[in-house]
């Protein structure tokens, strides 16, 4: 049997002629609404939509750490996003138009606030409550260095490492390659600076370790795409040591809860409208 011709790319590239695989179904070109669905919204000063992606964790944990240093105004609402097409409704657009989780809006003063992209909305409760961004210019200067580290290496862990090698309708050698190279250099990088210090920004715990955490410690953890072995996690002993640090905050463990539609029930919490909802809604007990 002779070899596959290899893929020559058209002249004008056609969304009828492109693949599946892992949420094809939602994937489009384009922006915008393919529905009219308003957005729920509770009682709280903060209304978070959001799903327990490692993007979307970084919003629940960091309302949950607020909470726990004892800001009480940090109080939410979270309501579970669907991104089998929940992310195109209007009220959802209409927050979010990259129509991407998670999305907050701020409705602590008299006009509410949209915020859309994880850093962003890291940023601005960080800033709202003086919390977790260190006030002198080096040490916000380094915070938000390796906060935007994190956000431009997404694209490669998620949607290049991730999808290739755990969604993608195919196995492609050279894209699996050439991410998980390029996962490994980041893991490096994290391993070196922790090598260093206690945290990203020094000795204290700050939102560029929330940001990274559900990426970098997912993967030594084991939690993303089960390719903890494929990439040698064990190498980055400093990313390991600061992992588990961080996953033990019980603030951490009530976030990574929060809108989780998989895994273990008894740490599924689809929708947070209270602080006893850790005890008494989450999947193993309503069913």
């Amino acid at each position: 049997m002779s070899d596959p011709k290899p893929y020559e790319p058209p002249r004008v590239w056609s969304w009828e002629k492109s693949s599946g695989g892992a949420f094809a179904s939602t994937n489009r070109p384009i922006a915008g609404a393919t529905h009219e669905k308003a957005l729920p919204v509770g009682r709280h000063p903060f209304q978070l939509y959001s799903l327990a992606t490692p993007n979307g964790q970084k919003a629940s944990i960091m309302l949950e750490e607020l909470l726990e240093a004892g800001h009480a105004g940090a109080e939410y609402d979270a309501w579970l996003i669907r991104i089998s097409g929940d992310q195109f409704g209007s009220g959802f657009t209409a927050l979010n138009p990259n129509s991407k989780i998670p999305a907050l809006e701020d409705r602590s003063g008299e006009t509410p606030i949209r915020v859309f992209e994880s850093g962003a909305i890291l940023l601005h409760l960080a800033e709202k409550f003086g919390a977790f961004l260190p006030k002198d210019a080096a040490g916000r200067a380094e915070t938000l260095s390796w906060l935007f580290w994190q956000m431009g290496s997404a694209p490669f862990v998620g949607g290049g490492f991730g999808h290739f090698y755990a969604y993608a309708p195919e196995k492609i050698e050279y894209a699996i390659n050439r991410y998980a190279m390029e996962t490994k250099r980041l893991l490096d990088v994290l391993d070196r600076r922790l090598g260093e210090t206690r945290f990203l920004a020094g000795d204290d715990y700050t939102i560029a370790d929330i940001a990274a955490f559900p990426w970098f410690g997912g993967l030594v953890k084991g939690w993303l795409y089960n390719a903890a072995e494929f990439l040698a996690v064990s190498e980055y002993g400093n990313v390991g040591r600061w992992a588990d640090e961080i996953a033990a905050r019980p603030a951490v463990k009530r976030g990574r809860m929060v809108n989780r539609i998989s895994g273990d029930p008894c740490e599924q919490l689809h929708e947070r409208h209270d602080a006893g909802d850790f005890e008494t809604r989450t999947q193993d007990k309503i069913g």
